[in-house]
């Protein structure tokens, strides 16, 4: 007799074989020790189309819309569905008499075990291997510690809910709409209202009435120390450096020409700005959306490709920052094995200290759920061995890594104020106690983590970037050497690039005013990690979108549709409503019932509106 261990994938499988000393190899699964160790990859059941229950529903009428099916059916996916058909004779062999459940801990995880489960009609019992790393510690700590699979079961509710009212949801509107528009209109919880995002950007930008200001800057001199500075107006809340009529800022700026300037106050402030944290892979694919051009999609694809191929990173598909303290120990051999240059000389400092500096800001179990963050394995591997794009993304990953362990970056920023001494110029009312001109400059005290980012700076404009400015005292004396009304423009909003719009799904919740939906979006937002990509290149095949250079932005055909849907599908409070609903699910707090009813309800509404 054994027990069988279903992992999520076969990486995890493996790891979970070696630490139970499965040795023996089968065509799809392994065994030894008493255990036979087999995995999914990704989900390998799905829910039934409209036409599985019934051949009639193959064609789109609005006659049969709504489609709720009375009890809602599993079939194999096509593609993977001799893996399914494996896990379903091992699950029923006669010599297992356990069945352990070992996919991600997480919402998704525990669906992708029961459905396989349900689909073999398997009625073992089960326990639930809980971990969220695969340190052989965690490992063999989660095997100690296994609950029964029925403690889980309200998760699982949570779960077949979120995916049975997506495709609810998705199925009915997409046939409605579509049939009234006569065009085909692909609509989801999480895909329209990601496309409303980018259609009320674009109407704001459509919209927007660009406005036309001056600013005066002046240059001061001494001998051969030199600043500038830009004129503001101290009585002004806000906007304080705009002057809106030409004739103003040209007499002010002739009339500054040639005048004295005295230091009127020297403000000196320290700036501290701690080591990034550790990559989630929303946060990678930011990274390698504004530094080397890379879509989300081409991002996550060289990422599972630097994990599964050349296993130099950890499991990419996360949304934590942080990670476990099981963890710990092994970083320094990270490290150590860091054995490439320019990451060796990076390494080195750290690896003098008997203990490496980790900080709260990196390990937390308390924030890592199903996965920790993307970090190296410790792979020695030669970089030749990558492709150009790989070891890009690599290199990302790897100096955030190290940069994590670095101190923060220390600068000083001066203000300096400095009120000209003018003459035959007639005040008006905001210069009556004296015209004053600003100046900033930045002095690096301790780069900290930046060092390993200094060869991104050359000819690069930092946005917070300062010159430094000269040694200088109040009541030092300069002369405005030259002073100019510069010409320009307010600017609307910037349309959305893959790093932003990724940004706003994570951060769904602020386009929501209730503070109880604020708070569901802000632990889930709109998707997830790991099918936010796949989103954003859905509605550009969809043609609801296109790229245009780096930005997104909305085609005539997605603008029109979220024109005509109605708005309960279009904003994010609905997905707030549903997670806060399937969290409370999760706690055992709302039946999963009651939520389905009213995910019926809410069908019903659609299509009556799309009728």
């Amino acid at each position: 007799m054994h027990t069988v261990i279903i992992a999520e994938k076969p990486s995890v499988g493996r790891d979970i074989a070696r630490v139970l000393n499965c040795k023996g190899k089968g065509d799809g699964y392994l065994y030894g020790e008493g255990y036979v160790i087999s995995w999914a990859i990704g989900h390998l059941a799905t829910l039934c189309e409209p036409e599985d229950y019934n051949p009639a529903l193959k064609k789109w009428r609005m006659a049969d819309l709504p489609i709720i099916p009375q009890e809602m059916a599993l079939k194999p996916i096509a593609k993977t569905e001799k893996q399914l058909q494996l896990l379903a004779r091992l699950l029923n062999d006669d010599k297992a008499e356990k069945i352990i459940c070992a996919t991600d801990s997480g919402r998704e995880g525990e669906l992708i075990f029961r459905y396989i489960y349900q689909w073999a009609k398997c009625t073992k019992p089960v326990q639930r291997l809980w971990i969220s790393s695969l340190t052989d510690t965690a490992i063999r700590k989660g095997l100690d510690t296994m609950k029964t699979g029925t403690e889980y079961d309200n998760l699982f509710a949570s779960a077949r809910c979120r995916a049975e009212a997506d495709w609810l949801v998705g199925m009915n509107a997409t046939r409605a709409f579509t049939l009234r528009r006569n065009e085909l209109l692909p609509m989801g919880r999480v895909q329209t209202p990601t496309l409303a995002i980018l259609v009320q950007r674009q109407k704001e930008i459509e919209a927007f009435d660009a406005k036309e200001y001056f600013e005066v800057e002046a240059q001061f001199t001494k001998g051969d120390a030199s600043y500038t500075g830009m004129w503001f107006n101290p009585k002004a809340e806000e906007n304080k450096s705009r002057l809106y009529e030409k004739d103003a800022a040209e007499a002010l700026a002739a009339a500054v020409k040639g005048q004295a300037g005295i230091i009127e106050s020297i403000e000196t402030a320290e700036k501290r700005v701690p080591a990034p944290q550790l990559f989630d892979l929303t946060e990678l694919q930011r990274e390698c959306n504004r530094k080397l051009n890379l879509s989300a999609q081409k991002t996550l694809s060289i990422a599972q490709s630097l994990y599964e191929k050349h296993k130099m990173i950890t499991y990419p598909r996360t949304d934590s920052r942080y990670l476990s303290n099981d963890m710990v120990p092994k970083l320094k051999t990270v490290l150590e094995n860091q054995v490439h240059a320019p990451y060796t000389d990076f390494a080195a400092p750290l690896l003098t200290p008997d203990k490496l500096p980790v900080t709260g800001r990196m390990v937390n179990d308390a924030k890592v759920i199903d996965h920790h963050a993307i970090i190296p394995t410790g792979s020695k591997k030669p970089l030749s061995a990558l492709s150009t794009e790989e070891r890009a993304v690599y290199d990302r990953i790897l100096r955030n890594f190290i940069a994590a362990f670095y101190p923060a970056h220390v600068y000083d920023v001066t203000t300096v104020v400095t009120q000209v001494q003018q003459s035959g110029f007639e005040k008006p009312d905001f210069a009556e106690n004296g015209i004053f001109f600003e100046s900033k400059g930045r002095m690096d005290k301790e780069l900290g983590w930046t060092a390993l980012y200094s060869h991104e700076k050359t000819g690069e404009k930092e946005k917070d970037a300062e010159p430094a400015l000269p040694v200088m005292t109040k009541g030092d004396a300069f002369s405005v050497t030259e002073a100019t009304a510069l010409k320009k423009k307010t600017t609307p909003p910037k349309p959305y690039t893959e790093a932003t719009l990724l940004s706003a799904m994570e951060n769904a919740g602020r386009f929501v005013e209730d503070e109880a939906l604020k708070e569901a979006l802000k632990a889930s937002g709109l998707g997830t990690p790991a099918t936010r990509a796949a989103m954003i290149e859905k509605l550009i095949s969809s043609k609801y979108i296109e790229r245009k250079k780096k930005n997104l932005v909305p085609t005539e055909k997605g603008m029109k549709l979220i024109a005509i849907v109605p708005p309960e599908l279009r904003s994010p409070e609905t997905t707030g409503k549903w997670e806060r609903g399937l969290t409370r699910i999760a706690n055992g707090e709302l039946d999963a019932g009651k939520f389905m009813e009213s995910i019926k309800r809410y069908i019903h509404y659609l299509v009556k509106g799309a009728r």
